[in-house]
């Protein structure tokens, strides 16, 4: 595990999937990452590269070919990716592709992940290098799960998520595989308060294509601010938790997981991003502890 801390917080990430797995307030003594109990949820916080949720199978099809690739991409679990640099307030990791990758991802490139810590927030920066001679895709997001509730005094849905200004939301509903079908549930009607609630999420995660807020608010009705996520480079958010668990995961997200409808071809899923041989695409999302 690699940590690193200031007068505020400390931070750790493990090395495998360079996962987010504290963040302490170090003046409250509050951990406010999920710590991945695996009878509820394993994971605390994955990132997800090259691809969101499911495909349709578990394959896509790239110039004629078939590849198999897991929910959410290979970054998640991964035991390749390696410690580029620490300083005493960031860590930068690093995943080259290699033989293995190819097999199911068939581009060269270079997934960099960054924390960088600043008073009470963590950036979480990401790069992805093309370095192949041909336009690489993909989609990126993160998937980082907040506690909740953080006192013994309070309970689940004393919660509530508050945007930067009021929406009118509708959630993209998933099918039984997974795959996002054309059914939408309103969620918000010229508001900006989700409450949480043990059955929020029977139905799996809420899903917001090109949501017009770029800040979201985890609060409590007793304690107020909790902590927040910006997420300016991300056009997505998913928001998700195990129904009746006690954390909300604030997921920003570039792409989607596949539609009923696709055609598997990875050139036109939706949501994928272009990236020209040679270049470097960037997109940072800033967590801020109260």
């Amino acid at each position: 595990m690699q940590q690193i801390k200031n007068e505020f917080l400390s931070i750790s990430v493990n090395p495998v999937g360079a996962e987010l797995s504290s963040i302490k307030n170090l003046e409250t003594g509050v951990e406010h990452l999920w710590q991945g109990d695996p009878e509820i949820w394993a994971s605390q916080a994955p990132n997800l590269f090259p691809v969101i949720g499911v495909l349709k199978n578990g394959e896509y099809i790239f110039e004629g070919k078939t590849y198999k690739m897991p929910k959410h991409g290979f970054v998640r679990y991964n035991e390749n990716i390696e410690l580029k640099s620490k300083t005493e307030d960031e860590l930068i990791f690093e995943l080259n592709y290699s033989e293995e990758s190819s097999k199911q991802y068939p581009f060269k490139f270079r997934f960099e992940i960054g924390f960088i810590l600043k008073d009470k927030s963590i950036e979480v920066s990401h790069r992805i290098y093309n370095l192949d001679d041909k336009t690489i895709y993909f989609s990126l997001g993160g998937h980082p799960a907040f506690n909740a509730p953080i006192s013994v005094n309070e309970v689940y849905e004393d919660y509530y998520l508050e945007f930067d200004q009021k929406l009118d939301l509708r959630s993209y509903l998933l099918n039984e595989e997974g795959l996002i079908s054309e059914k939408t549930v309103g969620i918000l009607d010229n508001e900006n308060k989700i409450r949480l609630k043990k059955d929020l999420f029977e139905n799996d995660a809420l899903i917001f294509k090109n949501i017009p807020s770029k800040k979201v608010s985890l609060k409590s009705k007793n304690s107020g601010t909790v902590l927040s996520v910006e997420y300016k480079d991300f056009k997505n958010l998913g928001i998700w938790a195990k129904p009746g668990a006690p954390y909300v995961c604030i997921e920003p997200w570039l792409g989607i997981a596949d539609v009923e409808g696709t055609d598997q071809n990875l050139k036109t899923k939706e949501g994928m991003e272009q990236l020209e041989p040679g270049k470097i695409f960037q997109a940072n999302y800033i967590i801020n502890v109260e």
